[in-house]
């Protein structure tokens, strides 16, 4: 027989005496538990067996199955189950068995107090409720334990693999972007090279000058982006003369008429413009527009003097008159390198920034020391892994190769079918010291 509620604690009552479990059934069905009743212990073994059963309340005192035997069962076979027996009569020894070998809760004697027995059982399902909910909490913390195992691992993975996609893309952008700087670089340099292609004096005239500015701006200290607009304003310082006619462009600056003059000073304001449009370029543009102002302020087209002009187009003004001196665009007589040396010296301070005349003429000296350590060979016994002493020029001037390069196989085989198909016997200068 049972008193059900669907949600209810549910309780087996076992004693073969009915007038006890009614008793009992009595003072717990208040309670509101789903109470079920059995009159030996074989008839709870049944209806543990059908039944989900939290508490067992058994008589120890009972024919065939008496109350130890049958919880040392129940233990066995539903360990979840919380047990209390319910002893009659002073046998201690049958309640030692009965705690040893069912494990019993507790044990309650006959007659009970009512609200004894009725905390005693309140205490014994709560006690369950708490280990049960343990168990589930310690099994669930185990599993989610092994969940962030597993999903540390695959984090684990996944940063691995984010972190390898990320260097993968930033090695590609790095690679475009290596890609860029370099189209820049040769963009420029073909730009530069629009006015060598009028021939005359100017052909590597830009070239060289960059050459020798880099190398002063590198031995005065300049920071890598300095560095960097002072070479391209070296190789642009010209650009705003691609407008001028055969007749200016081949007339040394000492033999110009006043209106020639006039138009000649444009250029640098014109150069400027040309490149201003252009975010990378404005610095440059600047350096273009001042590299002909003089230290004392006499030159154009600011009359600005001194530290007001930018180090670049101080950099830039030595190196051009060195270059200019000595090709005829200043003067219609040429000069030597020693030459236009001796007059770079007595105009410091006047015309140029003495500071970086002092860097130049050192620079200078140590270039006829690394001149000394180069050989020209032919473009017949070139071999690879030689390197260049000096930049490889066409017969128009213009840069083939810079200096520093070394030679490969099909260099040296472009080198070689340049020189045939040109009928051009390129005097090419190679290093003799150790690279």
């Amino acid at each position: 027989m049972n008193d059900t509620l669907d949600t209810a604690t549910t309780v087996l009552l076992v004693d073969d005496e009915p007038g006890i479990l009614s008793s009992l059934r009595r003072l717990l069905r208040p309670a509101g538990y789903r109470i079920f009743t059995a009159e030996s212990g074989k008839a709870g073994l049944e209806v543990l067996e059908h039944e989900p059963v939290d508490l067992v309340i058994s008589d120890m005192r009972m024919p065939e199955m008496d109350g130890a035997q049958f919880l040392e069962q129940v233990r066995n076979r539903w360990p979840k189950t919380t047990r209390i027996l319910l002893t009659g009569y002073a046998d201690v020894a049958s309640t030692i068995a009965a705690i040893n070998r069912g494990e019993i809760y507790r044990y309650v004697s006959k007659p009970w107090d009512d609200d004894d027995l009725k905390l005693v059982v309140r205490d014994a399902l709560e006690g369950a409720r708490l280990r049960n909910e343990n168990i589930r909490l310690l099994a669930l913390t185990q599993a989610q334990n092994e969940e962030l195992k597993d999903l540390n691992l695959n984090l684990e993975d996944k940063v691995r693999q984010r972190t390898s996609e990320i260097e993968q893309v930033n090695s590609f952008l790095n690679l475009a972007n290596d890609k860029l700087k370099q189209n820049f670089l040769v963009s420029i340099k073909i730009f530069s090279s629009l006015m060598e292609l009028r021939g005359g004096a100017m052909a590597g005239h830009s070239r060289r000058v960059a050459d020798l500015a880099r190398k002063l701006a590198i031995r005065l200290g300049v920071e890598s982006k300095e560095l960097q607009d002072i070479f391209f304003a070296a190789l642009l310082h010209d650009v705003g003369k691609i407008g001028f006619p055969d007749s200016l462009l081949i007339r040394a600056v000492s033999k110009m008429g006043s209106e020639e003059l006039g138009q000649y000073r444009k250029h640098v304001v014109a150069g400027e413009s040309a490149l201003m449009p252009l975010e990378e370029l404005k610095d440059v543009s600047r350096i273009v527009r001042s590299h002909h102002e003089q230290f004392d302020g006499k030159g154009f087209p600011d009359g600005l003097e001194g530290a007001d002009i930018v180090r670049g187009a101080r950099i830039l003004s030595v190196v051009n008159d060195y270059d200019g001196l000595q090709i005829g665009t200043l003067s219609d007589k040429r000069m030597s390198p020693d030459e236009a040396k001796a007059l770079i010296i007595q105009s410091s301070g006047k015309r140029y920034d003495p500071q970086i005349v002092d860097a130049f003429i050192e620079m200078l000296g140590g270039l006829a020391l690394e001149s000394d350590r180069a050989k020209t060979v032919s473009h017949a016994d070139l071999k690879v892994g030689m390197v260049l002493a000096r930049d490889l020029l066409s017969k128009e001037g213009i840069m083939l190769l810079a200096a520093d390069f070394v030679l490969d196989v099909a260099v040296i085989k472009k080198i070689q079918e340049y020189a045939r198909r040109e009928n051009h016997a390129i005097t090419i200068y190679i290093r003799t010291d150790k690279h």
